[in-house]
């Protein structure tokens, strides 16, 4: 599931990427509105690939879910001497 998100996460910053690239080198030769509104909506992707990423999964667990058992070390015991 993490490679998904992975994956989604870098298609999202390519279209960034690719978003930001040609507004400014190709789309504002015949509209600087268009470059312009190019760039609010590449601006607007980073924020959201960054919550796709780390979005929790379906079997993800979860740092405070009480269902997931983690082992907690419990006193440590003194070391009994070696026996020669």
């Amino acid at each position: 599931m993490q490679s998904r998100r992975r994956h989604v996460y870098y298609a999202l910053m390519g279209a960034c990427l690719l978003l930001i690239v040609l507004a400014w080198n190709v789309v504002r030769l015949w509209s600087v509105p268009a470059a312009v509104v190019m760039s609010l909506v590449a601006m607007v992707i980073p924020p959201v690939a960054a919550i796709v990423a780390n979005r929790r999964g379906p079997d993800d667990p979860w740092w405070d879910d009480p269902s997931v058992s983690r082992r907690v070390p419990g006193p440590r015991r003194p070391r009994q001497p070696r026996s020669r």
